[in-house]
């Protein structure tokens, strides 16, 4: 089998002739690595809208900064330049006021509606294809397409009361939002990609941020809006469903609305093999491996034997391997380590 292959055996819900592997469902931004090194030997590459020809002056000023200079994922950092969200100042955000909100997410949906932002979406798709591998991609968005979005341009704890007090106001602000992701996904999925991937913080590590009637109630009828949309366009495209933290209660809500795949199922917040014995191997689980101290601070061999046990827990069918966690600080030797025991794992 080729790894594209592999992955969407896996993503299937069926065992594939060895387990294919992820580093995370983007491209991780490792710490010290150069421009132009060479990808780790991965089943899964990850496609983006290029950016907008008005973020020059950002991208020279990442550019000038010392290789020693840590700044994380560069596409997730000029997304919040251009959204106008700036965490490193608490408190400032976007529509802190609540005003003109249609004006705002339009200009951002116009700007990725530029054609030369998406032109070249397809070419990569096909190139990663014919190099056997699996594709997949995301719309641009604030860390999510709909509860992170919003909390981040309104701030977590106004959101949190606009959900309780304004729920006008919340139905407005997540239709515009909804919008402009689905315009963004479908352009994606026409691109050509083995996997649509979405991605919603609503948990912590000790469960939801919000209950599954709030989720039901704001979010849900979009979710179901995006996919039956997406799959539509194409039928064959696989739904990933990221979120950090424990949202077990979530399940069967996701299960429902036609989500293929569940991210990253961290095992210090969820029980994968616990799940897995409840649902079978559909929804097939991306992830799985490690916690955010082993993958930073542990040894290779920890690294290993997490891979092992996950294999052993969960079962080889509708798996693809993946740290649990970013692993953008992680040592160069614990990746190749987990790459290196997941194919020495027998199909």
């Amino acid at each position: 089998m080729t790894p594209r292959e592999r992955v969407l055996t896996a993503l299937a819900g069926d065992r594939p002739d060895s387990i294919p592997c992820a580093l995370g469902f983007f491209q991780q931004p490792l710490f010290g690595a150069r421009d132009g090194d060479e990808l780790f030997d991965t089943d899964v590459r990850f496609v983006e809208f290029d950016p907008s020809p008005d973020q020059e002056d950002f991208f020279s000023y990442l550019d000038s900064l010392p290789r020693d200079v840590h700044v994380g994922s560069v596409a997730q950092l000029r997304v919040y330049e251009e959204w106008g969200y700036h965490p490193e100042h608490p408190g400032v955000h976007p529509l802190a006021r609540g005003g003109a909100i249609g004006e705002f997410v339009e200009r951002i949906a116009a700007g990725l509606a530029d054609p030369r932002r998406r032109e070249g979406l397809a070419d990569d798709v096909r190139r990663l294809h014919d190099r056997g591998l699996a594709v997949a991609g995301a719309p641009p968005h604030l860390g999510g397409e709909l509860f992170e979005s919003a909390y981040r341009l309104r701030g977590f704890q106004r959101f949190m009361t606009d959900l309780l007090e304004r729920p006008a106001l919340v139905d407005y602000l997540l239709d515009q939002l909804a919008s402009m992701s689905l315009r963004n996904c479908v352009a994606i999925v026409e691109a050509g990609v083995d996997v649509l991937l979405l991605d919603d913080d609503v948990a912590g590590s000790h469960g939801m941020l919000i209950s599954p009637a709030t989720w039901q109630r704001f979010f849900k009828p979009r979710m179901v809006q995006l996919i039956d949309t997406t799959t539509q366009v194409r039928p064959e495209v696989r739904v990933f469903y990221h979120s950090d933290g424990d949202f077990t209660r979530l399940l069967p809500e996701l299960v429902e609305i036609g989500v293929d795949v569940l991210n990253p199922l961290a095992p210090d917040c969820m029980d994968a093999a616990a799940i897995r014995r409840t649902l079978g191997p559909r929804p097939a689980f991306w992830g799985t491996v490690g916690t955010a101290a082993s993958w930073d601070t542990g040894t290779p061999e920890e690294i290993r034997r997490q891979v092992a046990r996950s294999v052993a827990e969960v079962g080889p069918a509708g798996l693809v391997l993946s740290p649990a966690y970013d692993v953008d600080f992680t040592p160069r030797a614990n990746i190749e380590a987990f790459i290196e025991a997941v194919r020495e794992i027998e199909g």
